[in-house]
């Protein structure tokens, strides 16, 4: 089992180098990754000379697609809902733009982070159509609020790799069940299934043996494909569609 997990990390490497692409652009890099955004679009970071470190950034390209596409971040609980997930990366917000500071020796892991935090922004706050009447991470904490599904929001372990990931919640071990990581996804695709599969792969070596994922899906909007779901169970996540959720309660909730 642990030569089958190292083969498939290696071959996540692989092809995440395989796939990222370098260019100058004035006094910067520009760094193209295969992460997609909503758009399929591939994800583009830029990174500078600082006082002998590095400087990451976005260039405000997440906050301002979203401003453009209706969504304001211009309340009081919006920014500081912002703030904390970016806090939960170690991200920093100058402006609009998303920006990492880091050294030769930790470059890689806080790219992975500013991806990871680019990722998670555009995921809580895009809502697609005028129905969605609230972000769907304030409908997964509602919900298991209102279920007394006792968790931890935002938490972060450090993987195999040495990289950190976060996850947005966790419920603590209990008599009859193991501890569950939850994470909500309110843009379900291959590219945010593959962001959780591998840091689900990740991590899990360092949580307790029976420990469990589950991906709860919004498919308020938009159905699911069955490869989504079939990517997600292939990696032992508990793939849960939203309107499916009441099925899980009682396990959650245990």
């Amino acid at each position: 089992m642990i030569q089958e997990i190292q083969s498939l990390m290696d071959e996540y490497t692989q092809w995440l180098r395989s796939q990222t692409a370098l260019r100058v652009v004035d006094s910067h890099v520009e760094i193209t990754t295969p992460f997609l955004d909503r758009h399929n679009d591939h994800l583009q970071i830029y990174a500078r000379r600082d006082n002998g470190d590095f400087l990451l950034s976005d260039d405000g390209y997440i906050l301002e697609d979203l401003q453009m596409s209706g969504c304001k971040l211009d309340s009081k609980r919006r920014r500081h809902l912002l703030l904390t997930v970016l806090n939960g990366f170690g991200v920093q917000l100058d402006g609009d733009r998303l920006i990492a500071k880091a050294t030769r020796r930790n470059f890689a892991s806080r790219k992975h982070s500013l991806i990871q935090a680019m990722l998670a922004v555009n995921d809580m706050f895009y809502t697609a159509t005028q129905t969605a009447a609230s972000l769907f991470f304030e409908d997964v904490t509602e919900w298991l609020e209102l279920n007394d599904i006792r968790f931890v929001p935002n938490v972060k372990f450090t993987g195999r790799s040495t990289y950190d990931h976060v996850f947005d919640f966790a419920i603590p071990k209990s008599k009859s069940k193991p501890e569950r990581i939850v994470q909500a996804i309110n843009r379900p695709s291959r590219e945010t299934a593959e962001v959780l599969t591998y840091a689900w792969i990740d991590t899990k070596d360092a949580r307790p043996v029976d420990s469990e994922a589950y991906a709860i899906l919004n498919d308020v909007d938009k159905a699911i494909t069955p490869t989504i779901i079939s990517a997600l169970q292939n990696y032992d996540i508990h793939a849960i569609r939203w309107s499916e959720r009441e099925a899980v309660k009682r396990e959650l909730a245990a």
